[in-house]
C-alpha cells in the first residue's frame, strides 16, 4: 500500500490496482481495507458502499476462488493524495498489529476452515452492507480479525474473529428485533387501542 501511495506516476489509485498489488494475500489484505472503515462511526450509507466488495470477496473465499472483483467494483478508484493520507492513518495501526501476529493455531487456517471464514464472512459483510443502526462495527472487527489471520496464518486472530461474529450475530438479531418490535408497538398498537 505504501508503494502504491508514494508512486506519483499515478494519479489515481483504483481498487485493481490494490488486488493486483497484494497478489496472494489480496483476500486478507482487500477485506482489511474495505472493513477498517467501519470501525469507526461513518456517514450513512458507507457500510453499504464497502460491504458491496466485501461480499464478493468472501463469497469468493467460501468457493475457493482466487479473489476477482467486478470491473465496477475494480474500476472505482481515489485521487493518489487521499489514498496516501488514508494510509498514512492506518500503517501505524496495522504496523503495531502487525507486532501481535505470528503463524499459530494454523490448524484453524487449513483450506476447510478458510472456506468456513469465508462463509462466515459473507454473513457479517451482509449485515455490514444493509442500514441497521450499529450494525457495522462489530462485523467490520471480526472481518478485520480474519484478515489479520489470513494475512499473517494466525489462528489465534481467527478464533478472535469466530468469537467476535457470534457476538456480531447475537447484537444485530437484537437491534432488529428491538426494531420490528418497536414498529409492531407504534402501527399496531393504535389500530388495537
Amino acid at each position: 500500500m505504501q508503494a502504491l501511495a508514494g508512486d506519483e506516476s499515478r494519479a489515481r489509485i483504483a481498487v485493481g490496482d490494490l488486488l493486483s498489488a497484494m497478489g496472494d494475500r489480496a483476500f486478507g489484505a482487500l477485506m482489511l481495507v474495505f472493513a477498517l472503515p467501519n470501525i469507526v462511526p461513518t456517514p450513512p450509507g458507507t457500510s453499504a458502499i464497502t460491504g458491496t466488495p466485501l461480499v464478493f470477496l468472501a463469497a469468493q473465499l467460501f468457493a475457493g476462488k482466487s479473489p476477482r472483483l467486478p470491473r465496477v467494483i475494480a474500476d472505482r478508484s481515489l485521487a493518489r493524495e487521499d489514498f496516501a493520507r488514508v494510509v498514512q492513518k492506518i500503517v501505524p495501526v496495522l504496523l503495531w498489529v502487525q507486532k501481535l501476529l505470528k503463524p499459530r493455531m494454523e490448524v484453524l487456517l487449513s483450506p476447510v476452515c478458510e472456506r468456513l471464514i469465508g462463509l462466515v464472512c459473507l454473513l457479517l459483510a451482509v449485515i455490514l452492507a444493509l442500514p441497521i443502526p450499529l450494525g457495522n462495527i462489530l462485523p467490520a472487527i471480526a472481518i478485520c480479525c480474519f484478515s489479520f489471520a489470513l494475512l499473517e496464518r494466525d489462528g489465534l486472530f481467527a478464533l478472535i474473529g469466530g468469537v467476535l461474529s457470534v457476538i456480531s450475530v447475537a447484537v444485530v438479531s437484537g437491534v432488529i428485533y428491538g426494531i420490528a418490535k418497536a414498529t409492531l408497538y407504534f402501527v399496531v398498537g393504535p389500530l388495537l387501542g
